[in-house]
């Protein structure tokens, strides 16, 4: 065959096949090639530049900063929330709620053990749920309750609303995330119910957290556990965040502190190890938590705002 007649023909199947919408095994019958012979031309036909593709989408840009992103953390997905779409902070919870919760649905399986912390974000995101597929699966707090915030922002409720709309199991933890004695941490995790919490625990497969900002006491005043004397020991250990109420630094090192022994939720080693670790947060208040919980791999998966995304690429 001719270079000719060969161009002749790739140019005849390509048409066939983008503009004539035919099946490769239509043109394989119309034509008399092989099915696996088309194949191997539309191929060709694209690499001599016969065929060009391009991708017309109005998110061209969050798209190039997704992809980004991803490389520079070596991160399994990001999902960014345009900025256009959100103006207040409330509007931007609901948004990367909404993401988080399309997200779960896409991923969800029958068999996972599905993991979550509580706060404000993940409380905004059951109330973006909609219908679900149902799943045989589990879920599961990974941390204890907040001390003195509004129970819709309680782990408990989030993992029972979520998981009647997966129609999967759900499970409870009775205890605060920071108890005030080791004496009692140790009681509640070596109490008969809490044996299956930390069973599933080793059998987790997806794992949704929030991620908490750099250490102050306005924000640790939900604990009803922190005084002066906890978080300059914290300050000092070069805390910049926590997931699950354990804290690690900016460059993702884990830090063990006497909060640490008083402290009922899993162990962030743990979240290196799964499918999937989610992290849903936004505010440029919370960009070197963010980073730290990616450079120590406690998450693989970020949800989160144009704002926020681009805040974090200008860190170095």
């Amino acid at each position: 065959m001719d270079k000719w007649e060969e161009k002749r023909l790739l140019v005849k199947v390509a048409r066939m096949y983008y503009e004539d919408e035919m099946t490769q095994s239509e043109i394989a019958s119309k034509t008399g090639i092989y099915r696996t012979t088309i194949g191997r031309m539309l191929k060709k036909a694209r690499d001599m530049g016969i065929v060009t593709i391009s991708i017309n989408s109005e998110f061209d840009r969050i798209f190039d900063l997704e992809d980004c992103l991803e490389k520079k953390y070596g991160m399994k997905e990001i999902i960014i929330v345009p900025s256009r779409r959100v103006q207040s902070r409330e509007e931007r919870k609901k948004a990367i709620g909404w993401a988080g919760a399309h997200f779960l649905k896409r991923i969800v399986k029958d068999g996972d053990v599905v993991g979550f912390a509580w706060g404000t974000t993940l409380a905004a995101m059951i109330d973006q749920l909609g219908e679900c597929p149902k799943r045989d699966a589990h879920f599961v707090p990974l941390v204890g309750g907040p001390g003195i915030v509004d129970s819709k922002y309680h782990v408990n409720r989030i993992v029972y609303t979520i998981a009647n709309a997966f129609g999967g199991t759900s499970y409870f933890i009775d205890a605060a995330a920071i108890v005030e004695k080791v004496e009692t941490k140790e009681e509640i995790i070596n109490a008969h119910y809490f044996k299956k919490i930390i069973e599933l625990w080793k059998h987790l497969t997806i794992a949704v957290v929030g991620i908490g900002a750099p250490i102050s006491s306005s924000n640790l005043i939900w604990t009803g556990f922190f005084g002066d004397k906890e978080i300059e020991e914290l300050n000092q250990l070069g805390a910049i965040g926590d997931i699950c109420s354990r804290y690690f630094d900016q460059n993702g090192n884990i830090i063990y502190s006497e909060i640490s022994e008083r402290t009922i939720a899993i162990e962030l080693d743990r979240l290196k190890k799964l499918k999937y670790s989610i992290g849903i947060a936004e505010s440029v208040e919370k960009v070197p938590s963010i980073i730290g919980a990616m450079r120590g791999k406690f998450i693989n998966v970020l949800i989160t705002t144009e704002e926020t995304a681009e805040a974090i690429l200008k860190e170095q």
